[in-house]
């Protein structure tokens, strides 16, 4: 008796020790996985970014590239009104990337 509940208990806390594994897996590849994908796409935009772009900064500023330093970027968002911006604070403008792929 006393070594089927001790196998009832090693069964029990294996199968608990195989749903944290299977939970953690889940998190990676749903959560973890797609976040350091985005991540790279983003870095790689960011080497990538020349003058002229289309970009939306992190506060939702819509403007087009002028200048690029080592650690920031000149934009221009109106005519002759132009702010600079840390360049970590530049993503791609989706508007313009929609523009292209929809006038080919």
């Amino acid at each position: 008796m006393l070594n089927t509940v001790l196998l009832q208990e090693q069964v029990g806390s294996s199968s608990g020790l195989i749903m944290m594994l299977l939970i953690f897996v889940i998190f990676y590849f749903f959560m973890i996985r797609p976040q350091t994908k985005r991540q790279k796409e983003i870095k790689k935009f960011r080497e990538a970014l020349m003058v002229g772009d289309q970009v939306v900064t992190g506060g939702g500023i819509y403007g087009k590239v002028k200048e690029i330093k080592d650690l920031s970027v000149i934009i221009e968002i109106a005519n002759n009104v132009n702010i600079q911006v840390d360049k970590n604070s530049v993503f791609a403008d989706p508007s313009s990337a929609n523009q292209t792929t929809t006038t080919k």
